[in-house]
């Protein structure tokens, strides 16, 4: 059985312990609300250890036409310029960003 194709924009939030103790619960609910607020159409979902343990929070972010970027020692304020530059404004938000991960090719 095949796997459905992923959405191309999404945010995913870092949920491992290390990420909730350095306030990924507070970044996942400020991208949600957040969001809504500016009904901004974007998947948001929580996911496992991105890697990073040092620069918790870590949120991945994945635009249509923007390289899928790592942003590490995100809180409220970065969430927020995540959702109004990086995906609203097409524009990354380079002091945040930690890694740029590779696509797999199919």
């Amino acid at each position: 059985m095949e796997k459905p194709p992923e959405a191309k924009n999404w945010i995913k939030v870092g949920m491992s312990t290390c990420g909730i103790a350095a306030g990924a619960d507070v970044v996942f609910a400020t991208l949600l609300e957040e969001s809504r607020k500016r009904n901004i159409q974007i998947e948001i979902k929580k996911c496992g250890c991105l890697g990073m343990c040092y620069a918790e929070p870590l949120v991945e972010v994945s635009v249509e036409g923007l390289p899928a970027v790592v942003y590490g020692r995100v809180d409220k304020e970065v969430a927020v310029k995540i959702l109004e530059k990086h995906v609203c404004g097409k524009l990354l938000v380079n002091d945040n960003i930690f890694d740029f991960p590779i696509k797999k090719q199919v």
